[in-house]
């Protein structure tokens, strides 16, 4: 257990863990707030046709889970965790306040490049802030301490109460009054996480600070070296300013990046001991898992969205909303499995990591196969009913409780402590391939037309559905053998971490 110091824990966590929950909550309320709205935006403002638009929506979300890993390596080596979630906060408030800015519409509209300007500030944003404030929870905890799990699923329990609250209050004042009063309440989301980071830094009780503070502070070229990083980030924006323009050079540049980072991660691998090495073994194993589950999940922001504003009876209600419906599942829910995950590890009875990632699997596969089930039985001229839309977000929600936290505590339970921001950035890199598969699975239900047709979409639906459910069964049939690998019998707690 963590020698907390006196008044140090609430409800059984550090205070700390709510100071991370309640600022990542409101940097979920901007990000998914946006989110509701990204895809209405760009097929009905800006006239993308729906091929087109999946695709930029894919790359955009890809970026943002890409660029964690660049930001997680510059929090390992130089700036500590705390100050990377820092700038992250400042250059998403920035960008989210940039999407207020409309102007007339149509390609040919110049303020489409404030647009573009927008979505690069909140990739680079999420770059620094997401893979570093994830490491920050688990520096809270012992490695061996049975709360970890419980904590990353109370974590995302406040990333999802941001999420419900941005997709329901965004996306009901951008459907209804314009634009740029949805953009604009998902900006003041975000300084208001940026706020709260703040006020709460003595709770995070020294966590997450730079590794050589006087390094930090040392001149390079006649500037401070903390300086100059935050200079080269936002250099960087105008580099994601022009690549996200070009989607393709985005697919190439995700391949050729995923052959780099994973060499360099056998490389480092190959130079641990033989237990640690089989551990990273098992943190790529389970790594190479989400873009599988994220390029069907992250269909409900594409084409899922736009096939509940055209096929599904909807009683008026606008299509945005429908994307809380996830987030509000992951509220009810979560507390439910966070108390499942401790009730059976403390009988001995719990899933182990590579079993609950193959449950994620079989059920986002499920809600699929479901929800095209769903859709052919009341006909193809008929619209879907409301039901099947609830329902494939429901194990959809089911299937992410079993990967989603559970990755996030994996990640920080197996990585050495040297090379932990970098897993986690990793982890979300891999979440950026789900994102860019799943705009092309989006682009796919465009067809040659580029104009989705209810029975198009579904049979792209059905496809991926029945692959997912058999790469489930593999991984089930594989996880004891994997669970073997991470010897958690012998792993231990760093000095540094069982002290707070």
């Amino acid at each position: 257990m963590i020698a907390a110091r006196p008044g140090a824990e609430f409800a059984g966590h550090p205070k700390g863990l709510y100071v991370l929950f309640f600022a990542e909550m409101w940097e979920r309320f901007s990000y998914y707030g946006m989110r509701a709205l990204l895809i209405f935006y760009l097929t009905k403002h800006w006239l993308f046709g729906d091929g087109t638009a999946n695709l930029i929506y894919g790359a955009y979300t890809s970026l943002v889970y890409i660029t964690p890993v660049l930001g997680g390596y510059l929090a390992d080596r130089y700036l500590g965790q705390r100050k990377a979630v820092l700038f992250g906060a400042v250059m998403l408030t920035i960008g989210h306040s940039l999407m207020a800015f409309e102007g007339t519409g149509g390609q040919a509209d110049a303020t489409i490049n404030i647009f573009w300007m927008a979505l690069s500030f909140i990739i680079v944003g999420s770059g620094f802030l997401k893979a570093n404030i994830s490491v920050i929870v688990g520096q809270l905890y012992p490695r061996t301490d049975i709360r970890r799990d419980g904590a990353y699923t109370i974590f995302y329990v406040g990333i999802n109460v941001g999420a419900a609250i941005g997709t329901i209050l965004a996306g009901y004042l951008g459907e209804t009054y314009g634009w740029r009063y949805g953009f604009g309440a998902a900006g003041l989301g975000m300084l208001l996480g940026l706020v709260v980071f703040v006020i709460g830094k003595p709770l995070l009780l020294g966590k997450g600070e730079a590794p050589d503070a006087a390094r930090l502070q040392s001149p390079v070229a006649g500037i401070k070296l903390e300086w100059l990083i935050y200079a080269i980030g936002v250099a960087s924006v105008f580099v994601i300013w022009a690549l996200i323009q070009y989607q393709q050079v985005i697919q190439w540049l995700l391949l050729a990046s995923g052959i780099v980072l994973l060499l360099y991660v056998l490389r480092v691998s190959l130079k641990l001991e033989p237990q640690a090495r089989d551990r990273m073994l098992v943190v790529l194993f389970l790594i190479s898992l989400n873009p599988v589950f994220w390029g069907l999940f992250e269909q409900a922001g594409g084409s899922l969205n736009l096939y509940t504003d055209r096929f599904v009876d909807r009683a008026g209600v606008p299509a945005s909303l429908f994307q809380s419906i996830n987030p509000i599942y992951i509220v009810l829910l979560g507390p439910i499995f966070a108390w499942l995950w401790v009730a059976l590890g403390k009988r001995g009875m719990e899933p182990s990591a590579p079993a609950k990632f193959g449950l994620a699997l079989l059920q986002v596969g499920f809600s699929f196969l479901l929800f095209v089930w769903g859709a052919n039985s009341v006909g193809v001229g008929i619209a879907t009913p409301v039901l099947f839309v609830f329902l494939i977000y429901f194990f959809q929600t089911t299937g992410e409780l079993c990967l989603s936290p559970v990755g996030l505590s994996a990640m920080n339970r197996l990585a050495p402590k040297h090379l932990a921001s970098l897993i986690m950035g990793a982890w979300f890199y891999m979440t950026a391939v789900g994102n860019f598969v799943a705009g092309k699975i989006g682009e796919a239900t465009g067809g040659e037309s580029g104009v989705a047709t209810k029975e198009g979409t579904l049979a792209i639906y059905s496809t991926i559905g029945w692959i997912t459910i058999g790469v489930a069964a593999v991984v089930l049939i594989l996880s004891p053998i994997v669970t073997k690998r991470m010897h958690l019998s012998t792993l231990k707690d760093d000095d540094e971490r069982a002290t707070a």
